[in-house]
């Protein structure tokens, strides 16, 4: 199967939403307790999200099938001097072990490059860790933080890493 690269349409929101949260619930046990996978997938899964973001400037990249449907994405933060924030980088179950996150990261670095950012960085999971390291970048520090869901402060970690563009 082939897939290309192009930017978010409104009408991906729903999909990416699924993306999210399938590959949150079934890539997530990997690596994650099912407390650590039912808060981190609540948070993800609303369509409204990606339109949000969109509007208020981010850019989403999307790795789309030959049907145009989106298999996986990437959503970035508006540029600034001290860099470009990488917020999300899903893969759908279906389509994972196919080059799609080294694909998006490398059109992430290609739209920091011209924006003239001095780095890329982001906060990968224990799962995403392995894609961001093979496209370059490095561990910072590990993050331990905590989730809020159903009633509970879940423990939860991640971790800080970056590559420097100039």
């Amino acid at each position: 199967m082939s897939y290309r690269i192009r930017l978010f349409r409104e009408d991906d929101a729903d999909a990416l939403a699924a993306i999210a949260v399938r590959a949150i619930e079934l890539i997530g046990p990997r690596a994650y307790s099912r407390d650590q996978v039912a808060a981190w997938a609540a948070r993800h899964g609303d369509d409204r999200y990606f339109i949000e973001r969109v509007r208020d400037g981010q850019t989403i990249f999307i790795a789309a099938d030959e049907g145009d449907h989106p298999c996986a994405y990437t959503l970035l933060e508006v540029p600034e001097a001290d860099g470009c924030h990488v917020d999300h980088l899903y893969c759908d179950p279906d389509h994972t072990r196919r080059g799609l996150a080294g694909q998006l990261l490398a059109r992430a670095e290609r739209f920091a490059r011209d924006a003239r950012a001095p780095r890329l960085y982001t906060e990968a999971s224990e799962l995403a860790r392995p894609a961001f390291e093979r496209a370059g970048y490095r561990v910072e520090h590990r993050r331990d933080f905590r989730i809020e869901h159903a009633g509970r402060s879940v423990p939860i970690h991640n971790y800080a890493m970056e590559k420097a563009l100039a």
